[in-house]
């Protein structure tokens, strides 16, 4: 560890464990089953959704971030905390507001009268899941907080480094930016999200279903954790190893090529997406039991993982045109490889 970087007790900061442990890669793990049990953990209480959990489920298993992003009411939060609930590691809730503060995120170095030194306050950063509710309610300033934890899964406070747990993710909720007391995410945020996803409203059956289980009580405290932080972390590292032909590398890098090529788009997508969109691929893949990426995998994860990061011309932003509609416009266009 280089001088200035600290590791910090996780019993006394994150309560779970902190760094990969010894002998995770080597697990023989059925990541299918495994993601079946989360999914089916997840679903008791999200429900009619299983897209939008399997592609949660995606992210997690890409060692991704997940952007929830609807309207009030629809499940963003209890998707979110249904995923923390169902790991048996630590989680915190950030509840943003525009008084939130950088330091009520990430910690604060306190002077302690009795050492006669300052002390470090981990912030509610330091877990395993990180719940980030209505993300764009908290300023820019606030919001940069997660950039550093996002990136590198550390923290930085007065020239010292945090490592943070493995695996770390945040979760964070956001509201359209026409709802009232927003702000937009600013790019580099958005950047570092590997997905984004829409819960949008349920079908009519999840509806009366909903309105007659939690009539008297809430599933969400009845789930209990299907997997532990090591094993999570063991299902990250079986995913990575899985094989990605040359062509398909190819492909994953002319899909961002074209974004960037795309009159439709004053911004296209930057290297980091494609790193992320190859990444959420295998986890998809993984998810479905094989050992290798087809490109209906780069396909499946273009939108969620590519949409959130570009922006429109003005001419397409005129012609109500939106960022899902290029992605899908550029997989109609784009030959697809590694078959």
């Amino acid at each position: 560890m280089t001088e200035g970087t600290r590791e910090l007790d996780p019993t006394t900061t994150t309560g779970g464990p902190g760094g990969p442990a010894p002998g995770d890669a080597d697990l023989d793990l059925d990541v299918a089953a495994a993601g079946a049990q989360l999914a089916a953990s997840i679903s008791r209480v999200v429900e009619g959704k299983p897209d939008v959990v399997r592609l949660a489920l995606a992210v997690l298993l890409a060692e991704g971030h997940l952007l929830i992003e609807d309207v009030p009411g629809v499940g963003k939060t209890t998707l979110a905390k249904a995923l923390a609930r169902s790991i048996d590691g630590t989680v915190r809730r950030i509840q943003f507001t525009p008084d939130l503060l950088p330091s009520d995120v990430t910690g604060v170095a306190v002077y302690d009268q009795e050492s006669r030194a300052f002390e470090f306050k981990p912030g509610a950063v330091f877990a395993n899941v990180v719940v980030a509710d209505e993300i764009n309610r908290a300023s820019p300033k606030t919001q940069s907080a997660l950039l550093e934890c996002m990136e590198e899964r550390q923290v930085t406070v007065d020239g010292v480094t945090y490592e943070l747990a493995r695996p770390f993710m945040v979760v964070a909720t956001q509201n359209p930016l026409e709802m009232e007391g927003t702000y937009p995410l600013p790019e580099a945020q958005r950047d570092r999200f590997t997905a984004r996803v829409s819960m949008g409203y349920p079908d009519r059956d999840a509806e009366l279903a909903m309105l007659d289980e939690r009539s008297s009580t809430d599933p969400l405290g009845d789930l209990t954790p299907v997997i532990d932080a090591a094993g999570v972390r063991a299902l990250v590292a079986a995913v990575g190893r899985l094989h990605v032909a040359e062509p398909l590398r190819r492909y994953v890098v002319a899909l961002v090529e074209a974004t960037r090529r795309s009159p439709d788009l004053r911004l296209g997508a930057s290297p980091r997406a494609g790193l992320q969109l190859l990444r959420a691929a295998r986890a998809t893949a993984a998810l479905a039991g094989r050992d290798h990426v087809l490109p209906d995998d780069v396909q499946a994860m273009a939108v969620p993982v590519l949409a959130h990061r570009l922006l429109l011309s003005q001419d397409a932003a005129m012609a109500r045109r939106d960022t899902q509609r290029v992605v899908t416009d550029l997989l109609a266009t784009v030959p697809a490889r590694g078959r």
